[in-house]
Order: structure tokens, then sequence, then C-alpha cells
């Protein structure tokens, strides 16, 4: 009896500590992503000459200033391109050209940063795609905070473009977080279900 028990606390704890573990890697590995691709994009990707100077465009500060542009690199013609774009406001763009959006928005990413991984610790063992959607929302928003807080704005370098319509310029960060959001969506539906079955279970008991 006792050699079960402490067969069940052991599988148990185990169970728990998988959930930390799915956080460090998927965060780590979603944030290395990030700002592999970011590093490149900045050091890679063509630009226009300064419009104040005449001379080369200081990367990514004089973008920011909008002084300015990058130059759009077709990957597949007429639909996705690489654009160099520094972001002053949030995810996809929102809110950019607000001189207090660095502020607000740093301190909105260090505070769902803390939401994430207070959800993580009360959420339970058998959530996988919640600790999954907690993981790569962390990742994605640390690696845009890193941006605002070293240069102040977001490095953006995904064009997606259909004819005329350009949809706002966006980097891998913004991906993982719409990917994790969704997932939590998810989760919710999962969790609603799972509710009422038991509300079903516990009034046929």
């Amino acid at each position: 009896m006792t050699d079960a028990v402490t067969s069940k606390a052991s599988t148990a704890t185990a169970a728990s500590r998988n959930k930390w573990i799915i956080l460090i890697v998927v965060g780590v590995l979603s944030l290395a992503a990030d700002q592999a691709s970011k590093i490149w994009a900045r050091h890679s990707l063509p630009t226009t000459t300064n419009m104040k100077t005449g001379g080369a465009c200081d990367v990514p500060y004089d973008i920011a200033a909008r002084a300015c542009y990058g130059k759009p690199v077709a990957v597949i013609d007429g639909y996705w391109d690489w654009e160099l774009s520094m972001n002053l406001g949030s995810a996809f763009s929102m809110f950019a050209g607000q001189g207090s959006a660095r502020v607000m928005l740093s301190i909105v990413g260090l505070l769902a940063c803390a939401g994430m991984i207070w959800m993580l610790k009360r959420s339970r063992d058998d959530q996988k795609i919640l600790h999954w959607a907690l993981a790569l929302v962390v990742g994605g928003a640390i690696g845009n905070l890193i941006d605002r807080i070293y240069f102040g704005s977001v490095t953006d370098f995904v064009l997606w473009r259909w004819k005329t319509h350009r949809w706002p310029v966006f980097n891998i960060a913004d991906v993982v977080l719409v990917v994790g959001v969704g997932l939590m969506f998810i989760d919710i539906i999962k969790e609603g279900k799972r509710e009422k079955q038991l509300a079903k279970a516990k009034a046929a008991a």
C-alpha cells in the first residue's frame, strides 16, 4: 500500500514538473527563434538612404524615427515580402506612434508574463494545451519586450499582401503570441465541455 501511494505521489510530482519544463523549453526556443530572426533582419535587409542627412540608414534608430525605411525583398512575389520596420506600438503595429507606448507596453508585457506564470502554477497537470499556450505567450511577450526595452521599438520584417492590400508588418514573436492565444481559446472550450460533463455526472448521481 505504501509503495502504491509513493508511486502515485511520484507520478503526480513528475506531471507537475513537466509543465514547467514545457514553459522553459518552448519559451526559450520561441524567444531564440524570434531574436535570431530579428538580428538577421536588422543586419541583412536593405534600407533606403537617410532622408534627413543623405547618409546611410542607422538601423534600427533611423527607421524608428522614420528617417529611412526598409526596402521590400520578395519571398513570394505579390504575396510575401521581407521588409524591415521598427514598430513603436504593440503586436502587428497596433498603437504605433504614441509617445507613451514604450513604457505602457513594457509594463503590460511584464504583467502579461507574470500572469501567464501564475496561470501555469494554478493549472491542472492534464491541461497540456494550456501549458503550451502559456509557454508560447511568455516566449513571444519576452521577445518583443527585449526589443522595446533595448531599442525603444520592436523589429518587424514579415509583410503579407494581396494585390494592393498590405497587412501590418509582423515578426516571429507576434506569430507565437497569436498561436498561444489561439491555444488558450481551445483550452477554454475544452474546459467548458469538461464543466458541463461534470455537472451532468453530478446531477445524475
